[in-house]
């Protein structure tokens, strides 16, 4: 086992470590040192779970810890309260108590109907997060976010809840698809955009290298990721200030997942067209200028990610999606925008007219 990093969420008495290194799935102590009592659910799905639910099995196993199996579906479509129920009738069956441990095994969709699941059963159980996806690793794992997507919007009915941990083994992103390293590649970037201007220069330079998976760099990417997220989070867990700068593309972007159904656009293209969207936006309010823009299509074009938005999607569908999202306050449409590279900040105060020329040149 090679332990590269750990790094802290420092939240008081609901502070947590976040491990990030190569085969550490192989490491039992590090998973059950953090397994508060003597039982535990592994919650994984039917993509994953043939790859690495072994791993945490003889772990638990080997530490003599009672665990039962719950195996979910794979994709957006079932991030579902439905899926919540399931692991909450086998917690039920299986007579677990408030010491019992829920294990996230997958990608974000796992992690927080886990986490979701862990939020309301008997109150509040432990739970872990091992991530093994890109996207999940660098951002989703972190901070607490737990929820279920419903059909009229995306991720609106969940709680804020903290897990014990966050595993990281770098080594599962080589089972990862192209499509969702690409994917996960989406939100690595935004931190560049919004926090970390440096960050995204050497994106800039390292881009190939993070596409071929070189793990050095990969490891780094997720690593700065991570760190930037804490340190935000740290400084507002239930995003009522500056946490809000995560969510750069996520109001256009969940306007898309929610319309052309969830699964059929991965969240992190849509997140990568909604980023784009976002700085048009910045753009026509004179915040940021094209040379800028440039560079960010050319870095989004270089991780095979979609730079238009789906063809069949229309202005009164985004304007109706975005109405109804989470974020919005008192009716206006809140939206994330760039002042700079390196520099976001959350407003409702926009010439409407502007954001009607955003969506009617995207929806051309």
């Amino acid at each position: 086992m090679e332990l590269n990093h750990t790094l802290t969420v420092d939240l008081g008495d609901r502070s947590y470590p976040i491990y990030i290194g190569t085969s550490l799935l192989e490491d039992a102590k590090l998973l059950c040192n953090h397994v508060q009592g003597n039982s535990a659910i592994i919650v994984s799905n039917s993509t994953v779970a043939p790859i690495y639910l072994q791993n945490i099995v003889t772990s638990l196993t080997t530490q003599n810890i009672r665990f039962d199996v719950v195996i979910l579906d794979d994709g957006e479509q079932f991030k579902t309260i439905d899926s919540v129920m399931t692991i909450i009738e086998t917690l039920l069956t299986q007579r677990h108590d408030r010491q019992t441990t829920l294990v996230a095994l997958g990608g974000g969709v796992v992690g927080d109907i886990t986490g979701f699941a862990a939020a309301i059963y008997q109150r509040g159980v432990n739970f872990i997060q091992i991530p093994t996806t890109l996207l999940s690793q660098a951002d989703s794992s972190v901070g607490g976010k737990t929820g279920v997507n419903h059909p009229q919007g995306k991720n609106m009915i969940g709680a804020f809840y903290q897990p014990q941990c966050v595993i990281i083994d770098t080594t599962t992103l080589d089972t990862l698809p192209d499509r969702e390293l690409s994917a996960g590649l989406a939100e690595v970037i935004k931190y560049g955009l919004i926090f970390n201007k440096s960050f995204f220069d050497w994106l800039e330079q390292n881009i190939q290298g993070l596409i071929n998976r070189e793990r050095n760099l990969i490891a780094e990417a997720i690593l700065v990721s991570c760190r930037t997220k804490a340190i935000i989070v740290q400084q507002d867990e239930r995003e009522s200030g500056i946490r809000a700068i995560l969510n750069l593309g996520h109001t256009f972007g969940h306007a898309i997942e929610a319309t052309m159904g969830y699964g059929n656009w991965l969240h992190g293209e849509a997140v990568a067209t909604g980023m784009l969207m976002a700085i048009d936006l910045s753009q026509r309010m004179g915040r940021i200028d094209d040379n800028i823009r440039k560079r960010i299509v050319s870095l989004l074009e270089q991780c095979a990610l979609p730079i238009k938005s789906p063809s069949k999607m229309t202005i009164e569908q985004y304007m109706h999606a975005m109405a109804i999202d989470k974020k919005a306050v008192n009716g206006s449409i809140k939206f994330v925008l760039l002042k700079e590279l390196g520099r976001a900040f959350v407003t409702v105060d926009y010439d409407p007219d502007l954001l009607e020329q955003t969506l009617s040149d995207w929806c051309r």
